[in-house]
């Protein structure tokens, strides 16, 4: 599958078992069947993801984040617009942070496990580690606890989480030496204003 400039593709995170967890709708600005660039802008409607009993993720325990059932939920994407390079075979998508005045305030990279494509857009399982890129240059890890965490309860593999890491280093270089995506290319980033918010297909709505 392919998406043309303007067309809505709609990023999704499964679960381990292959059901879905969250949907990201991003508005294409390119697409060349291999990698992807899109818009997500602060108060998109998303499908999120939030324990049975209603809590956010975060505000559960350690313990109990990765082995508490879950159930999909209508949400919006909050704090920030990103701009989202997703590569069909890399174990991490890029994201540039803006903020509600669309100044560039860093860059995120969400480490995933690639799943392919479908008719709706890229697919991906969340690696739960993450590395932050300061507009220094500067990096960090992101969420070592939770990943601990979620190999214990089995929602990663060894082996996974390993490669996670391997590919965190591999980007985290990237920055060190000012490489793309970390060399300015779309910092300056404005969104068309004439651009209407991405949505979601109704399809990929009907049992929430």
């Amino acid at each position: 599958m392919r998406w043309e400039p303007g067309e809505t593709a709609v990023l999704t995170f499964l679960r381990p078992d292959a059901s879905i967890g969250q949907q990201h709708p991003l508005r294409v600005l390119s697409d060349d069947g291999t990698r992807l660039l899109g818009w997500l802008p602060s108060g998109t409607r998303i499908v999120g993801s939030r324990l049975s009993d209603g809590r956010h993720q975060r505000d559960a325990p350690l313990a109990e984040r990765f082995v508490a059932p879950r159930r999909r939920v209508h949400d919006r994407w909050h704090g920030t617009s990103t701009l989202r390079l997703v590569c069909e075979d890399a174990w991490s998508s890029v994201w540039w942070f803006f903020d509600e005045a669309n100044e560039f305030t860093g860059w995120y990279v969400n480490l995933e496990i690639p799943r392919g494509r479908d008719a709706h857009g890229p697919r991906r399982i969340d690696g739960v580690l993450d590395v932050d890129v300061a507009p220094d240059l500067s990096w960090e890890w992101k969420d070592e606890d939770e990943a601990e965490a979620a190999l214990r309860a089995g929602r990663l593999t060894e082996r996974e989480l390993a490669l996670l890491r391997e590919e965190g280093l591999r980007v985290a270089a990237l920055a060190e030496a000012g490489a793309f995506p970390f060399d300015g290319t779309f910092t300056d980033f404005r969104p068309d204003p004439e651009w209407p918010e991405p949505e979601l297909p109704d399809e990929l709505l009907r049992d929430l």
